[in-house]
């Protein structure tokens, strides 16, 4: 806070109240005075006296009760900070029967810093962390986050979900202690329309009540093979198409032949053959136009899947399943999946029999991707930028703040420094 400077008789100015208007948006005030110390400039302005009215009722019919002082942060000039000295006045209105200090125009009651400062201090949020930005304009890092929260509250807490048509549903870690977050993404924008706590079901009910508000039609949902997610779609969007994410279903596979992997190396005797078993988890999961051969992956891969049948057959499995998708059109995508089905119930492998049957069950939602082709690869990408979003803020303190920011992501660009 700068040194109170003595304010001068009314003829003494030594700056132009019209340079006050276009350079700090100071509206309805005149100039008086400027001052410098301790690297601080000060001007000082008063009320004209035609704006004073009362700020409740607005009329011009007050008595004038004295003045407070007050000061308010403005954009700085270079490396200088720049503050507003205010005498406030304090008015009596008959009408209202009550004694309020005025409004002033270029700052908003109760707040130490001006409207001009608040948009100077967004633009710079674009391109500087909070901390940055606190200590480049030397105010403290509430204040900054203050002004970010407000901005993001008045435009993205309360999304508009009227032209809703596809969405996509997961959950994502956000740390330790099983600490989740249930995201709602429009997948026509990429924009995130809702952000709820913890996971499953009961995390999506506030987003369902909006919803039903809204009156949108929602024709396709996106979401993995979560069975609390199946039963919450099918009980308040029973009209809307459900369509199971291929990149989960691959990724349940996987999961369950490095389980098989594992099993097989934990029966085989040969301490040559567990070292090649427990080197070909990786190559496993790998797909085969990704290995390596100048690292003999390959090799590799193929001596691990000729130490067991099984293994060798889950593993062929395995690329034959993510051939599903790539079919020409629905019908022949019916015909693939249903050998897949078969092929796996006459492997004589307990663990693709198991699978099978888990495909068998979500077979309409496997084929819905023909009818709608989406999937929930937006919302990973989203959830990468959550993650990266919290390790550069080192973690939220504010849960509010850390949803407001995930809702007006989309409008964050990530780009190389160098």
């Amino acid at each position: 806070m700068p040194e109170s400077p003595k304010l001068p008789s009314k003829g003494d100015s030594g700056m132009s109240t019209s340079l006050l208007y276009h350079g700090f948006g100071i509206r309805d005030c005149e100039h008086r005075q400027s001052c410098y110390a301790n690297g601080i400039i000060t001007f000082c302005v008063q009320i004209k006296p035609r704006f004073i009215k009362c700020p409740n009722c607005k009329t011009y019919k007050v008595i004038r009760r004295g003045t407070i002082k007050r000061y308010i942060r403005t954009i700085s000039i270079g490396s200088k900070s720049v503050w507003i000295l205010v005498p406030m006045q304090r008015v009596y209105c008959e009408y209202c029967d009550i004694v309020r200090q005025v409004n002033l125009d270029f700052a908003e009651p109760q707040k130490s810093y001006s409207k001009a400062f608040e948009q100077y201090v967004l633009e710079l949020s674009k391109y500087m962390t909070i901390k940055d930005i606190s200590t480049h304009l030397s105010v403290s890092w509430d204040i900054v986050k203050d002004i970010q929260k407000k901005h993001l509250k008045k435009k993205y807490k309360r999304p508009k979900l009227k032209n809703l048509k596809k969405i996509a549903i997961d959950e994502i870690s956000i740390g330790k202690g099983h600490k989740y977050l249930t995201i709602v993404l429009n997948l026509h924008n990429g924009r995130v329309v809702f952000v709820g706590e913890g996971k499953g079901a009961q995390a999506l009910e506030p987003f369902w009540k909006r919803l039903k508000a809204s009156k949108a039609h929602i024709e396709a949902v996106a979401i993995d093979m979560s069975q609390a997610y199946i039963s919450a779609v099918k009980k308040h969007l029973p009209h809307s198409t459900l369509v199971f994410d291929h990149f989960h279903v691959v990724k349940y596979f996987n999961d369950k032949l490095s389980d098989l992997r594992r099993k097989v190396q934990r029966n085989v005797e040969h301490d040559s053959q567990q070292k090649a078993l427990k080197g070909s988890m990786w190559l496993l999961l790998k797909n085969p136009q990704n290995l390596d051969d100048q690292r003999d992956e390959p090799e590799r891969l193929e001596r691990a899947l000729q130490l067991n049948k099984p293994l060798y057959k889950a593993y062929y499995m395995k690329e034959d399943l993510r051939q599903i998708w790539n079919q020409k059109n629905k019908f022949e995508a019916t015909i693939y999946i249903l050998d897949w089905i078969i092929r796996a119930y006459t492997s004589g492998v307990s663990m693709l029999k198991n699978f099978a049957k888990t495909l068998n069950k979500h077979f309409n939602g496997i084929l819905a991707y023909y009818d709608f082709p989406i999937s929930t690869g937006p919302l990973e990408g989203t959830n990468n930028k959550i993650k990266t979003m919290k390790r550069q803020a080192y973690g939220f303190r504010d849960k509010e703040f850390f949803k407001l920011k995930i809702m007006a992501l989309h409008k964050k660009r990530y780009a190389l420094v160098g």
